[in-house]
């Protein structure tokens, strides 16, 4: 289990990616991304469906982009992205 230091940081990077528009939301736009080798972080909530995690994972090692499990629901992180959806994948744009 992360520790809360860790889901602090994860949430606040999150927050500080979403106000530099360098993310992607949704499953299928986050497996286009990263088939792409577009992304450099994926971050999962703790509902999302286990196909869902077992595709993102594979592709992800494929790639060797890091991915993040998170405690936070589909709801919250759909809150956090000041969207009135819920959202359970979430993909950090590599802006070189």
């Amino acid at each position: 289990m992360a520790k809360r230091k860790e889901l602090d940081e994860n949430i606040k990077e999150l927050k500080t990616k979403l106000l530099e528009g360098k993310v992607v939301l949704g499953t299928e736009r986050v497996l286009k991304e990263l088939k792409t080798k577009e992304l450099e972080k994926i971050f999962l909530t703790s509902n999302c469906l286990q196909k869902i995690v077992d595709d993102i994972k594979y592709y992800a090692k494929l790639a060797g982009i890091t991915v993040v499990e998170l405690e936070q629901t589909n709801e919250e992180i759909g809150v956090i992205c000041k969207k009135n959806f819920f959202v359970s994948v979430v993909g950090i744009i590599k802006w070189d």
